[in-house]
């Protein structure tokens, strides 16, 4: 089979497991696989794919028509223009996180800032090595409740040369940090959907781990226990930056004012409209 028939075969398959972007999906698969990019695929369409391939573009195939993340598949997910380690063991990266480490790099840490962020429920670490690999001077905290999660945030520290300078927490939340830690900035991703529509949502989502996912019944549970007590960790004027579900926007914003902790709480939309990002500087 040449490589662009086995193109067409992936596409086949994955349009007729209704795959919602079946091109780019073929695409990725077999760039992966080959070692090449993407127009190499046509360019060199003629060429013979090796037995050994075809076997691995097949099982490939299989597991993605079961519904196995993309990303898991491939083991790797890009970020902020860099491709991370990814495994079950923890959240795929998604665009809407980007918006965090934009405010963060753009108010928060300006360039030349060193600065101390603690990043709560790291997973696979793109927050925080996002953040050390744009500044330089900055260093972190990266805190996860999985010791599976933690190494593979580990192991992208590693791939781009930022390990030096992020330190590594097993914990639940803020339970292993004691009232002398201070952060200029810290960064949330808490668990925020609703366990109440887990039917209602993508195949996909089944194969990611759950406590990264379900925030209580109704989503809030991880961010009312963030607001109540994070506060304590940030320096006077310090910020915090938490992603939050589309539908939670007017719910967080009133709660972070009603506890006392914030001023200057704002919602901000990610790049599709919808409410995402919590802003929110602790009161002097």
């Amino acid at each position: 089979m040449t490589q662009l028939e086995l193109y067409r075969y992936a596409l086949s398959g994955l349009t007729a497991a209704g795959i919602s972007e079946p091109e780019a999906e073929a695409g990725w698969l077999l760039c992966h696989l080959l070692g090449c990019r993407r127009a190499e695929i046509f360019l060199a369409g003629g060429r013979q794919v090796d037995e050994a391939v075809l076997r691995r573009v097949e099982a490939a195939l299989a597991r993605r028509r079961n519904r196995e993340p993309l990303a898991y598949i491939l083991g790797e997910q890009n970020f902020y223009g860099r491709d991370f380690t990814v495994t079950p063991a923890v959240l795929i990266p998604r665009p809407e996180t980007e918006l965090l480490v934009e405010r963060a790099l753009a108010r928060i840490l300006p360039p030349g800032d060193g600065g101390m962020v603690l990043d709560l429920g790291t997973g696979s670490g793109i927050i925080a090595v996002t953040l050390a690999a744009e500044r330089p001077g900055l260093r972190a905290v990266a805190l996860d409740r999985s010791l599976v999660a933690l190494k593979v945030a580990q192991m992208n520290a590693l791939r781009h040369r930022v390990a030096a300078r992020i330190a590594w927490l097993n914990s639940d939340w803020d339970a292993a940090l004691g009232p002398g830690a201070k952060f200029t900035l810290i960064a949330a991703n808490p668990p925020y959907v609703a366990r109440r529509q887990a039917a209602t949502l993508q195949a996909e989502l089944a194969a990611e781990p759950e406590t990264a996912l379900f925030g209580g019944q109704d989503g809030r549970e991880d961010i009312d226990r963030l607001l109540s007590c994070v506060h304590r960790l940030l320096i006077p004027g310090g910020t915090l930056l938490m992603e939050i579900g589309h539908d939670q926007g007017d719910y967080v914003a009133k709660r972070a004012m009603e506890l006392g902790h914030y001023r200057q709480v704002t919602v901000r939309e990610d790049y599709a409209g919808l409410p995402r990002l919590l802003e929110a500087r602790r009161r002097p």
